[in-house]
């Protein structure tokens, strides 16, 4: 299919999502609506490999690769038959080509370009982090640009202003830990089980209010920018020095989340006042923490901006974030040439405009 007609209403728009950058397979399938993407959502399926993982106590990339082998087409032909079409529906495909882990991205590009090769169909290849920052288009009443969106992840934490689809600009990103990565090193390091950072909060929820507090790390300073590594180590200090019962776990479990949300929310005031946005996006995993969402929530209140947050669905890894981004992309005439190419590195700011 020639890529000028991909946009037209005759023609196949069905855009089958891959994403498999790092634990979790996701497939999605997106009837492109340029008015209401989010209604165009078909279906989505995704398989997580935590159990596969939990025994290492942390993500191994050989084992995640194999386990995207086996899970990928499956999990396509589940959402195929969820949405009552076949492969020549399609339209286009859409895979995560970074970042990520090199092998576990492969296992995606490389069933996403050989099927639309297979297909006659255009293939993208999308960048993860747009994908998150996209998401929340999926929902019924999406963001328009200009806004900043904050992406805070296992792997990401960063304050990005999009002044439109491809058109973005870094305002903070993170010097060590991501967010994400904060809470499960905390969580491992105080005994609980993999994955850390859903234990830690639920646990928080137990804790008490000012039974112990850290600090918010480069809050003192001018900057957007985020360092974590230094709250883990009073975390610590204060782990080692305590009688490691039940509810102190959970004080400390709570002081930490507090520091951590606390900080989130003091970059994402700057960022809005630099950037003179008043809409503000959250997106990836730590996007579906409870407490971040109420304090910002709260904190838009006061201040007059709009918070807009996916799904839970949406907030970690998933096919349709990927499905989107490259939909938009398809039918903005961009496509992917014959060959196979992944970005572990990647830098959001390199994008061409959609």
């Amino acid at each position: 299919m020639d890529i000028k007609e991909f946009s037209k209403p005759s023609r196949r728009r069905v855009i089958l999502g891959i994403e498999t950058s790092c634990d979790e397979t996701g497939v999605a399938l997106l009837r492109w609506e340029p008015d209401a993407p989010g209604r165009g959502l078909l279906a989505h399926t995704l398989y997580s490999q935590i159990k596969l993982h939990a025994a290492y106590g942390g993500v191994v990339p050989e084992l995640a690769s194999r386990d995207h082998v086996r899970k990928l087409l499956p999990l396509i032909r589940e959402a195929l038959a969820e949405a009552g079409l076949t492969v020549q529906d399609l339209g286009g495909v859409a895979y995560t080509a970074g970042p990520g882990l090199v092998g576990a991205l492969l296992v995606g590009a490389s069933a996403g370009r050989a099927m639309a090769w297979a297909l006659g169909v255009p293939a993208i290849g999308v960048h993860h982090m747009e994908g998150h920052l996209l998401a929340p288009l999926l929902e019924d009443d999406p963001p328009q640009p200009p806004f900043v969106a904050l992406l805070v992840s296992g792997g990401h934490s960063m304050l990005v202003e999009v002044k439109a689809i491809g058109d973005y600009v870094i305002l903070g990103d993170t010097l060590d830990d991501a967010a994400g990565e904060a809470f499960d090193k905390t969580a491992k390091m105080m005994g609980l089980p993999y994955p850390g950072g859903p234990e830690l909060a639920r646990l928080a929820e137990q804790g008490r209010a000012g039974a112990f507090r850290f600090s918010r790390p480069m809050t003192d300073r001018p900057g957007l920018d985020f360092s974590f590594s230094g709250l883990k180590t009073q975390v610590l200090l204060a782990w080692k020095a305590s009688d490691h019962s039940t509810q102190t776990r959970a004080d400390i479990a709570r002081a930490f989340e507090e520091a951590v949300v606390d900080t989130l929310i003091i970059k994402c005031r700057r960022a809005l006042q630099a950037s003179g946005a008043r809409r503000l996006v959250i997106a990836g995993g730590v996007g579906a923490n409870r407490r971040l969402r109420s304090e910002l929530a709260a904190a838009a209140a006061k201040d007059g901006f709009q918070v807009y947050f996916p799904r839970l669905d949406f907030c970690t890894d998933n096919g349709a974030m990927i499905a989107l981004a490259g939909a938009i992309r398809l039918a903005g005439g961009q496509q992917q040439g014959d060959s196979v190419d992944v970005h572990p590195r990647w830098d959001l700011q390199s994008l061409p405009a959609a």
